[in-house]
């Protein structure tokens, strides 16, 4: 394989990659071994035609686009991996010739890494950002541990009341006609947590066990289902009964049952404490960031269109696996939220600019400072890894860390002891 490269207009450059004659030779080889069995010719089994009667009836480059597929991802990391060039895009893929006997030849238009000029780094100046925890805040945390500590029971003797989880049967109606999905029966439905359309909870309110409703509500215009946007709904409702959560005091009884102190006073104390090292880590967070702001803005860089927009994709890329985690795809994602493909490109757009800037003036700032990792940092970060997936610290390092990766490992480990170094320089006004 050979590799030429030429640097083009807008911080890209063009790879022309020539892959032998032979090599391609047995791309096509390979190409025809994986087809034939899908090909069948009068007076031959399928799978048993052979090549040159193949390439006489279909053409003699019928297996080239198989075989240049064979071919370009293996030549292409090569040529990745041997250009002196930090490459920083997914390559745009154009072949120039594919000819049995000849070299097979295709080039990859890429973005180069931008040269980026940094401005002040050091004692940057930010507003200061306090660390105060109130007393609504610890109220707040403990009333939500409360909560959850609460007792359901079961009520009898009054109607619904606000915060009340009614347990209902219904069916919905438009037109007087049954909709799909509209019906349920022994529902749960906390009053007062909008988990239904319009004011459904709030027309239950008042109503007594045994009680049949109508219920009359609007489909919002933004509804997933087409065919109930924006219209109006009956729902015939009969409740079956009512609880409400019964609150714990808020005592020493009360404190030794949600943590390990015996008094209130105590809990109290630690609650505070836990709002206050939450929120000094968000403020060193934030300050990081205000630091990193500052000094981008002092920066001087042009990024390359396919360069933010591979991060882009990178950015919807992983939205779409979380989703996936969590049971919905994007195509399912983009119909209920009413949004596509490109604009969720652009939605990011601002997200993946910030991201890569921030990279890059972090890696100039390594660069600038010399900084560097030791082994004894890179094992420290290697078994908080180990140690966040319950692996051990030597099977991680040997297993799942080869050599490159371990090489961006510390690449990402320089790049956060630069943020901390400009941070801990940084003034606050």
């Amino acid at each position: 394989m050979s590799l030429k490269v030429e640097k083009l207009e807008g911080g890209m450059a063009k790879l022309t990659i020539e892959v032998s004659a032979e090599e391609f030779k047995k791309a096509i080889e390979t190409a025809y071994n994986k087809n034939k069995k899908k090909i069948s010719l009068p007076g031959f089994r399928a799978g048993k035609v052979p090549r040159n009667m193949i390439e006489k009836m279909y053409g003699k480059g019928v297996f080239y686009e198989d075989a240049a597929n064979e071919l370009i991802p293996g030549a292409y990391e090569k040529a990745f991996n041997e250009c002196e060039e930090e490459i920083v895009s997914t390559p745009e893929i154009d072949v120039v010739q594919a000819e049995e006997g000849k070299p097979f030849i295709f080039t990859a238009e890429v973005a180069l890494k931008p040269e980026v000029t940094l401005g002040k780094y050091k004692d940057v100046e930010i507003d200061k950002i306090e660390v105060e925890v109130s007393e609504e805040e610890i109220n707040a945390e403990i009333e939500k541990e409360r909560k959850n500590s609460a007792r359901t029971i079961t009520v009898e003797d009054r109607p619904v009341q606000d915060a009340d989880i009614v347990t209902i049967d219904f069916e919905g109606f438009v037109d007087d006609v049954a909709f799909d999905g509209g019906k349920g029966e022994d529902f749960d439905l906390t009053i007062g947590s909008h988990s239904f359309i319009d004011t459904f909870e709030e027309q239950l309110i008042g109503k007594n066990i045994g009680d049949d409703v109508e219920v009359n509500v609007t489909f919002p215009e933004n509804y997933h289902a087409e065919d109930l946007k924006g219209k109006p709904a009956l729902f015939k409702v009969k409740i079956k009964g009512i609880k409400e959560n019964e609150l714990p005091e808020l005592d020493d009884d009360f404190a030794s049952e949600v943590s390990e102190y015996d008094t209130f006073e105590e809990y109290k104390k630690s609650v505070e404490d836990h709002l206050r090292e939450k929120k000094t880590g968000e403020a060193k967070t934030k300050k990081e960031d205000a630091v990193i702001a500052a000094i981008i803005e002092d920066a001087k860089m042009d990024i390359p269109e396919a360069m933010l927009k591979t991060e882009q994709r990178t950015i919807v890329n992983d939205f779409s696996q979380r989703l996936q985690m969590q049971g919905m795809n994007i195509e399912q994602y983009y119909m209920y939220t009413g949004t596509n493909e490109e604009k969720m490109m652009e939605d990011v757009k601002a997200q993946a600019e910030r991201r890569i800037k921030t990279r890059l003036v972090c890696e100039a700032i390594v660069d600038a400072e010399k900084i560097e990792v030791s082994e004894e940092e890179l094992d420290a970060e290697i078994k908080k890894l180990a140690d966040q997936y319950g692996l051990e610290f030597d099977k991680v390092k040997n297993d799942f860390l080869d050599e490159e990766r371990i090489k961006e490992f510390k690449k990402d480990i320089a790049i956060q002891k630069a943020i901390t170094f400009v941070s801990e320089n940084a003034k606050e006004k």
